[in-house]
């Protein structure tokens, strides 16, 4: 075999697995699990007094919590799930309910420097667990980036955004825990799974 026909085969192969690894990609984070369907009974922070819930496939038409932040943004937590893995990934919805855009407040990103050096995200978030005393912050990836939804600037008046978060996982018993962003109120969310 020559040299130009071995290397040529080797490209087709790591294109080959290239491919496969963003197809695997692509499908472990494109939807919602089957166990993200069950609707849960929950208690609210603060409720709305107009604001109904947008419900997403999957999910609950009962937010978990409805919380509310500056210049009327609202958060509307639809689900948190536990996973196999030792994490939790809370789900919900960002919501404008004021007249007028709003500009996203930089406190939401937290003050870490390795997160605000990663641009606008919901990287201040935490979870307590008041059972164990502990408190759980975004995860990070191996370059410090939040695993939480980034990169939003604006939210244009009655616009919504679907929102993610994920955190380690409290210890299996633990089944409630505080919801804190910056800026918004606080709320009591369940952990299903």
């Amino acid at each position: 075999m020559s040299v130009w026909f071995t290397t040529k085969a080797r490209r087709g192969v790591v294109a080959m697995a290239v491919v496969a690894g963003l197809a695997l990609g692509v499908a472990a984070c494109g939807g919602e699990g089957e166990e993200d369907k069950k609707p849960e009974a929950s208690s609210s922070a603060s409720k709305g007094n107009s604001s109904a819930p947008s419900a997403q496939d999957g999910q609950a038409d009962e937010p978990l919590a409805e919380l509310r932040g500056s210049n009327g943004l609202l958060l509307q937590i639809s689900s948190a799930q536990r996973d196999a893995g030792g994490f939790v990934t809370v789900n919900g919805t960002l919501k404008n309910d004021g007249a007028d855009s709003v500009v996203i407040p930089a406190a939401l990103s937290g003050n870490e420097t390795e997160i605000v050096r990663n641009g606008r995200s919901l990287g201040g978030a935490t979870l307590v667990d008041s059972k164990s005393k502990k408190r759980y912050y975004v995860l990070r990836d191996t370059d410090g980036r939040p695993l939480t939804t980034a990169g939003f600037s604006t939210v244009k008046a009655g616009e919504s955004l679907s929102v993610f978060l994920q955190f380690p996982a409290p210890p299996a018993d633990t089944t409630e825990v505080t919801f804190q962003l910056p800026t918004f109120a606080s709320g009591t969310i369940q952990i299903s799974g």
